[in-house]
């Protein structure tokens, strides 16, 4: 862990700005991207420079940790570029990243992390939608606002009931810059039964929020379609043996395996599958669209089948420089999946803090009154990002429903169709 000292922000009584600290350096096991602590100081102005922290959360060690270091790096690259270019001047902006280990408990105990330190604005994250549930609340009841780059399932931003067509947002606190499983599970369903001509499948989910519900979502549109669902099992995550779920596929004669979870499972699904002499492709979501997943299941990987959020940012103009930087401070972790979409996100919330502050006379409200004004000034987001056109609908929903599927051709992830599902 790296100590420095640096300004932040802390709570005052008085109205109007924030208060300019000057402090200690500390370290903290928990935070990856620096440490924050201090007291006393004068008022901020539009001339002064005053730090801001946005909190990222993902799993950075451990399982999904590929994935999620995309996150931290991705929303890293956003900061580095809008302090280069002064986009907020009077500001310089950090990233705070913690570790959930893809556990909705630390990922609860971060957010209260995040909410309980007075420099921190909003919060970019979590990955997995299971730890998304756990710190909703948390960041609601402290006004911070939360974006997710990657979480899909559907009742995180249209409440429980959201299948029944009633349709209630929970958290208005809560966004995400990437769609949902209703369209995601949906797209791979119609793709699988009229695009690649599948009969029959065999439908396992790993029992998170994420994987279930969208393995719930395929098989109910390939059922409509007229595809039969040759059976049906669950497995639980960090399983590495799965001999007694591949002899029942090989038992039901599924011409494909669909998988609702992460690549850490179902990388080792295939590999068995195709071991045990058992010739299908397995297909799943964005879950499992990772280079570790090709890496890890060898050449059993090929023919395999993913959907993911928008289209591959490899082929958008607008994503060249995020790439290219990404390459070249050699960061850690995929940014395929979601880095262009965390960069969206973070940069989101940086466009939201000139909004405020534009409002205020050029100054940040004290705390906790810079977290609530930023709701509504992130709700109202309108701006072209690397990956893509960002806004939000009411329910705090992306309004871009672009999705891609794609298939491993000769050891690669290759685009095969993207498009907007309509249902």
């Amino acid at each position: 862990m790296r100590h420095r000292s640096l300004l932040i922000l802390t709570s005052v009584l008085t109205t109007g700005a924030l208060t300019l600290t000057a402090c200690g350096s500390r370290s903290d096991d928990g935070d990856k991207g620096g440490s924050t602590g201090g007291s006393g100081g004068s008022t901020t102005s539009a001339a002064s420079n005053v730090t801001v922290v946005i909190g990222v959360d993902a799993p950075l060690t451990g399982q999904n940790s590929a994935t999620g270091l995309g996150l931290q790096f991705g929303a890293q690259i956003a900061v580095d570029d809008a302090n280069a270019k002064n986009l907020v001047p009077g500001v310089t902006f950090k990233i705070q990243a913690k570790d959930d280990k893809a556990q909705p408990a630390t990922g609860q105990q971060n957010a209260t992390a995040f909410t309980s330190d007075n420099s921190v604005i909003a919060a970019i994250g979590p990955l997995n939608s299971s730890v998304a549930v756990s710190m909703q609340q948390v960041f609601a009841s402290a006004n911070m606002v939360e974006i997710s780059p990657a979480n899909t399932n559907p009742a995180l931003t249209q409440g429980k009931d959201w299948a029944t067509g009633k349709k209630t947002r929970p958290f208005p606190t809560y966004f995400r810059t990437a769609t949902t499983d209703a369209n995601q599970g949906g797209f791979a369903g119609d793709y699988a039964f009229n695009a690649i001509k599948k009969k029959s499948a065999f439908v396992v989910d790993d029992k998170q929020t994420y994987g279930a519900g969208l393995a719930a979502i395929f098989k109910q549109k390939f059922s409509s379609l007229g595809g039969k669902i040759a059976g049906t099992d669950h497995v639980n995550t960090g399983d590495n043996d799965f001999s007694t779920l591949v002899t029942k596929i090989k038992n039901s004669h599924a011409d494909m395996v669909y998988y609702g979870g992460q690549y850490d499972e179902s990388e080792l699904i295939t590999k068995q599958l195709k071991a045990a002499g058992v010739k299908i492709p397995l297909m799943g979501g964005d879950g499992m669209y990772s280079d570790t997943y090709i890496t890890t299941a060898g050449a059993a990987a090929e023919g395999d089948l993913v959907t993911s959020v928008g289209v591959p940012v490899t082929t958008l103009k607008t994503a060249t420089d995020f790439i290219n930087t990404y390459k070249a401070k050699k960061y850690p972790g995929d940014y395929g999946t979601y880095g262009g979409y965390t960069y969206d996100a973070t940069t989101a919330i940086i466009k939201a803090v000139k909004v405020v502050m534009d409002a205020n006379g050029g100054k940040l409200p004290a705390m906790p009154d810079a977290r609530k004004a930023l709701i509504d000034a992130v709700q109202k987001t309108d701006l072209e990002g690397v990956a893509g056109h960002v806004s939000f609908d009411e329910f705090g929903d992306t309004t871009n429903k672009q999705l891609t599927v794609y298939q491993v051709k000769s050891g690669k992830w290759v685009a095969v169709k993207s498009g907007v599902y309509t249902g």
